[in-house]
């Protein structure tokens, strides 16, 4: 079902991608793509991901059910208090980070208009070791997963464009 409720409870404060990288990981070399920055204007959303978004291995990540991933601003400013500073969007890997949109209360397989695109809910994050090499800290992915605070692995059901704010930028309160 595509939602069409005109009740926005959220905005999309930053679409981010960043390209693939090898990096030295416990002397061996690996792909990753966790670095993601914010970009301006309207992006595409297309396939199983972001016009210039990468994922380093698509075997774990990425593909039809983590086409995109979103982070909410509220549990930025959660993590903001327990690491003692401000933390940029996309620190966390995410593709959109959300204003107003407690993630963690949504329900796998809503469906969601953000901008033209609708996307559908698949899973929580689990975090692996790039999360730990992105935050500096190798016990990072086991602190973020005890914090309850996932984020969301979204499917693109309908392909269209994401961007910050404003006109396209809305997201529709989650519900069946």
């Amino acid at each position: 079902m595509v939602l069409t409720d005109a009740t926005v409870i959220g905005q999309v404060r930053s679409v981010n991608v960043g390209a693939a990288r090898s990096v030295e990981h416990r002397g061996r070399q690996q792909r990753t793509a966790i670095w993601k920055l914010p970009v301006e204007g309207r992006v595409a959303v297309r396939g199983v991901n972001l016009a210039g978004d990468e994922q380093g291995d698509r075997r774990l990540h990425g593909g039809p059910d983590k086409a995109v991933y979103a982070y909410s601003s509220l549990d930025y400013d959660w993590w903001a208090d327990q690491l003692g500073g401000r933390l940029e969007p996309g620190t966390f890997g995410e593709n959109l980070t959300l204003d107003g949109v407690d993630l963690s209360a949504s329900i796998v397989g809503e469906r969601w208009l953000v901008g033209t695109t609708v996307v559908e809910v698949c899973q929580p994050r689990t975090p692996c070791w790039k999360l730990g090499l992105r935050m500096g800290d190798d016990r990072f992915p086991a602190r973020f997963t005890a914090a309850g605070r996932p984020g969301a692995y979204l499917r693109i059901a309908r392909e269209g464009e994401v961007g910050c704010g404003g006109r396209g930028g809305g997201v529709p309160p989650p519900g069946p």
